[in-house]
């Protein structure tokens, strides 16, 4: 299939969520591989699906982060909206796991250090992910993070809507805070309590809140206590505590400060066989050095 008369999909999607599938494809214009965002329509229109489909756009585009996708290009083909985004080789955290099991406490803590950059980033510009999850984090060969999916995401200053039928409570059940359970409100904590529920997975190899049912995992969210996790170094376990705290204002005070406590815990990191490559990263010189400046 071709769409916008340039850019050229593979036959079979990457993944599929919950507002449409992801296609690998080949932009014919400026030759280079891309990744297209086609909008679901399973029942003809949703003007609901169509206006979240052009807010993750907006946030994409606002949002200048090595640790988030480009967005290159939006339009529409066939009645449906699509987004052309740059294409990433990678990993998702939640096959890391699937394959790796628990990961070395110094991969759990890099990887939750970058996404928490990439929410620091996020929140400065009022966004708030809301889905935050090991599928929506992205492990790529040089060891950099991703963050992707910003397709429930928020921008706090102007919202007026939550954009919830009715009866539905918007995100996934194993990584909402509780706030967003009971009240449907989410803020930048919001985000670190997800965050604090992928760190505990990576630690664990296994989700924090499971059940048979959604509500089952809702009750679990809101009233019962994160099981702690053996042999982690001195301050891990008490940051994990705070980021899985009930309460908003228990947790750390933001994504900031929790990148701060976590990078003690991101050295020495081992190889991971058959996710990594040893051949050096042009972009991880480039950090390095502007890493020292103003350090």
């Amino acid at each position: 299939m071709v769409i916008g008369d340039r850019y050229e999909l593979d036959d079979l999607p990457l993944g599929q969520g919950g507002m449409g599938a992801v296609y690998a494809g080949h932009d014919r214009h400026l030759d280079r591989r891309v990744a297209v965002k086609l909008l679901r329509l399973p029942s003809g229109p949703d003007q609901e699906l169509e206006r979240r489909f052009i807010r993750e756009a907006r946030i994409l585009a606002r949002l200048e982060h090595p640790g988030a996708p480009v967005l290159y290009d939006f339009g529409t083909h066939e009645q449906r909206l699509y987004q052309v985004m740059q294409f990433i080789e990678g990993v998702t955290v939640a096959d890391v796991v699937s394959e790796h099991g628990p990961l070395p406490v110094p991969w759990a803590a890099a990887i939750a250090a970058q996404a928490a950059a990439v929410l620091s980033a996020a929140h400065a510009l009022s966004i708030c992910h809301r889905d935050l999850k090991p599928t929506n984090l992205m492990l790529c060969p040089d060891g950099s993070v991703k963050v992707l999916d910003f397709g429930l995401a928020m921008l706090r200053d102007t919202d007026v809507t939550t954009f919830t039928r009715i009866g539905q409570i918007l995100g996934t059940p194993a990584y909402m805070a509780p706030e967003q359970i009971q009240h449907g409100v989410a803020e930048p904590r919001s985000d670190l309590y997800a965050l604090g529920c992928v760190l505990h997975e990576m630690l664990t190899g296994r989700q924090l809140f499971t059940g048979p049912t959604d509500y089952v995992v809702f009750e679990k969210q809101v009233k019962e206590s994160p099981p702690g996790v053996p042999d982690l170094p001195d301050g891990l376990g008490a940051l994990l505590s705070e980021l899985l705290a009930k309460k908003p204002e228990e947790r750390p005070a933001d994504a900031n400060v929790l990148y701060d406590r976590l990078q003690p815990f991101a050295v020495k990191l081992p190889m991971l066989p058959g996710f990594l490559t040893t051949t050096p990263s042009p972009s991880r010189m480039y950090s390095r050095l502007v890493g020292r400046v103003l350090s």
